[in-house]
């Protein structure tokens, strides 16, 4: 564009100076090219504008995972499962469980919706997207026909005016509670028929992005088209009642460079707040807290409601701000972040407190027996914090990101790569067990977002290690591997790192560039490895004396400059330098605030970036009744025989004992073993916990 438009202005300029000083053109003649040449500069100067305003973005860049090659033993077997195991099982399920069905009796126009939800279209979406992005760095002939027969199943199931969604389509005069007699009327509860749209346009997106093909695009340009037709300012008004097509419409524009698609998405975004609710209620579905629908989102600055929406809203919000400059965006998410951070996470990196509404809960409202931690909201965890360090530049976004990533949502999939879990529990005890919770994996559900949301997280996975503004280069995540990049100048740049984390702290990056070049090099020390548990003071760590991380390069140490929480190497890099890091895997006790009071006494434990539980079947079969005291001393054990390759935690615990005859309880000491808490529940079901009392301070007697 800018090329074009230098080559435009030239040209013009030529014909200008021409027309004003050429001898042989009469009067009229040079007004009228003078006019036309005014005209021309007038939309090359708009057109310019235009430009200049795409040209806005994320001030850091993240470096895709299609230029990251991993050959990291801890993510590319994940990876591989993924690609072999994961996919292929969710392609079948759709089928299995009438998904596909649906499409081919939408394009018969005839039958009757066979599934459960009408948003179980995005099944088929996001395993296409996960699909897609394996294919782009796995080419396979087989799997690429394959989805191209599902592309041509989704086109004959749309209707010619673009809409698409199968719950309607089939059998129009037979819809359903949750469609709506007319199209949209139910979007704004749960209808979902903009939801189906965004992971259509996000699916569209991979497969393009992937193959170059432009069928499933075309497709929801279409659909696309038709929604910025009907919804908008002197249009249709309404607010979507589960987020996601605002990150998809973003996606649609950074293809086509169409700003209406972005427009929507702000549009949609700022839909939010305008309808009248209960707002005395305190009931979230009441007061449109559900819906994050109870103030305009500049406004906000709680996480509530849905936490999957949220978060999704909240990655749509950094989207839309980096790429028009909102700063009002910016200002609203900053707080967000704040307040689901400070009051509202996990300590596995887990949101989503209450089961009722798959909700956050209130303020410091984190039960561990009863969380519920969907799976998809550490996904969607993920995307905004990863979002929010491009906005930002601060390790402390990629520390959630992290913790999220490596444990509540890891426990989300088993490592079979074929049983999943919706929910992502802190504890497990035998004589409570929540319905809404589960104790065992299982291939499928009715709604089954949590699966094929999966298939699109694991193969991008490797995009979250590296980032880039202008010559300063981050290091993110600890993956062994390489990236290929370019330095502002144009330089090749290829970046290796060696390492067995998340079971070692020693990290070895080298650098390859093209040619000697100045660069800033940006290894992020995780919150973890200097004593902060996670950022805020939601939890910390047992005082203790840090460990000094002395980095070195070409194996001689070099002066500690950190900036936002990042080790700054800044120098001329030749081919071959290299980085060497080692960070303290020492076993961490974590605390949570006294606002916490279900776990006000207990500790949990930590090494890396890992968060550990102890599970019935290595504890004597039972973990509930386990006192760690403050003193007791932990070692680790490197199991590779175990779950595919562990490092277990061991010590002592003290266990109250029932004598034989009922009357008398006793306590003794016995070994303890805790596991990552990513691999529980691989071993049968029984009991688990991630928090320990350190002390006995009362006991419940059950005489049944």
């Amino acid at each position: 564009m800018a090329g074009y438009g230098i080559f435009t202005f030239k040209r013009y300029f030529s014909v200008y100076f021409y027309a004003i000083s050429s001898p042989d053109l009469n009067l009229k003649r040079q007004q009228d090219m003078i006019r036309t040449t005014v005209i021309c500069f007038a939309i090359l100067f708009i057109s310019c504008q235009s430009f200049a305003q795409a040209k806005k973005d994320y001030p850091i860049q993240a470096i895709p995972f299609t230029n990251v090659k991993v050959t990291d033993n801890f993510w590319r077997p994940r990876l591989e499962i993924n690609r072999t195991v994961t996919i292929p099982a969710s392609f079948e399920q759709c089928k299995a469980t009438g998904r596909i069905k649906n499409f081919e009796m939408a394009a018969a126009r005839e039958g009757k919706f066979c599934t459960v939800y009408p948003f179980d279209d995005t099944d088929i979406y996001k395993t296409i997207e996960g699909a897609s992005y394996s294919l782009k760095v796995h080419p396979d002939p087989k799997l690429e026909a394959y989805i191209d027969t599902l592309i041509t199943l989704i086109k004959s199931a749309q209707e010619p005016d673009g809409y698409l969604y199968t719950a309607r389509t089939i059998d129009p005069m037979n819809v359903g509670r949750m469609v709506g007699s007319e199209r949209w009327v139910k979007e704004r509860e749960h209808s979902h028929e903009l939801y189906n749209a965004g992971h259509l346009y996000e699916a569209a997106y991979a497969h393009y992005l992937a193959t170059g093909k432009k069928s499933l695009l075309n497709i929801a340009l279409d659909n696309a088209n038709l929604i910025e037709s009907v919804f908008g300012p002197a249009k249709r008004h309404v607010a979507p009642g589960h987020q996601v097509i605002e990150m998809g419409l973003v996606k649609l524009y950074r293809i086509t460079g169409e700003e209406k698609y972005l427009n929507l998405a702000k549009y949609f975004l700022d839909e939010r707040g305008r309808v009248k609710y209960d707002s005395m209620s305190k009931d979230v579905f009441r007061n449109g807290m559900y819906w994050q629908d109870h103030k305009p989102v500049t406004t906000q600055t709680e996480a509530v409601g849905h936490a999957v929406r949220a978060v999704y809203m909240y990655s749509g919000m950094a989207d839309v701000a980096a790429l028009t400059g909102d700063k009002d965006y910016v200002n609203a998410i900053d707080k967000i972040w704040e307040n689901a951070v400070n009051k509202k996470l996990y300590v596995t990196g887990g949101i989503g407190a209450a089961g009722d509404g798959e909700r956050f809960g209130n303020d410091y409202e984190l039960p561990n027996a009863t969380a519920y931690c969907e799976t998809c909201a550490s996904i969607g965890n993920v995307y905004w914090n990863h979002r929010m360090f491009l906005l930002h530049g601060d390790s402390k976004y990629i520390d959630v990101l992290e913790k999220s990533l490596y444990n509540s949502l890891l426990s989300g999939i088993g490592m079979d790569g074929k049983t999943f879990f919706y929910t992502n529990t802190l504890q497990i005890k035998d004589h409570f067990r929540h319905p809404d919770i589960e104790t065992k994996r299982s291939t499928w559900f009715p709604c089954s977002c949590c699966p094929t949301n999966v298939t699109r997280i694991l193969p991008s996975v490797p995009g979250y290690a590296y980032a880039q503004r202008g010559d300063d280069v981050y290091v993110n995540l600890f993956i062994s591997g390489s990236a290929d990049m370019k330095t502002s100048k144009g330089t090749s740049l290829t970046i290796k790192q060696e390492s067995n984390y998340p079971w070692d702290g020693n990290i070895r990056i080298s650098l390859e560039p093209q040619r000697t070049s100045r660069l800033k090099l940006l290894v992020r020390v995780p919150g973890w490895a200097a004593q902060k548990a996670l950022p805020g003071d939601l939890y910390h760590f047992k005082p203790a004396d840090a460990v000094a991380i002395q980095p070195k390069v070409n194996g001689k140490p070099v002066e500690i400059k950190m900036d936002k929480g990042y080790l700054v190497i800044d120098r001329e890099w030749r081919k071959g330098d290299y980085v060497e890091l080692s960070l303290p895997m020492d076993i961490q006790k974590v605390y949570g605030n006294d606002l916490l009071a279900e776990n006000v006494g207990k500790v949990a434990l930590q090494r890396g970036p890992l968060m550990y539980c102890a599970e019935a079947v290595d504890n004597s079969g039972k973990v509930s009744t386990l006192v760690l005291p403050a003193g007791g001393k932990l070692s680790v054990e490197s199991r590779p025989d175990l779950l595919g390759g562990v490092v277990v935690l061991k010590g002592e615990a003290t266990v109250p004992t029932i004598a034989q005859d009922g009357t008398s309880i006793s306590t003794q000491v016995r070994s303890f073993t805790a596991i990552p808490y990513y691999a529980w529940a691989h071993r049968g079901e029984g009991e688990m916990t991630v928090w320990f009392p350190e002390k006995i301070k009362a006991i419940d007697i059950i005489s049944r």
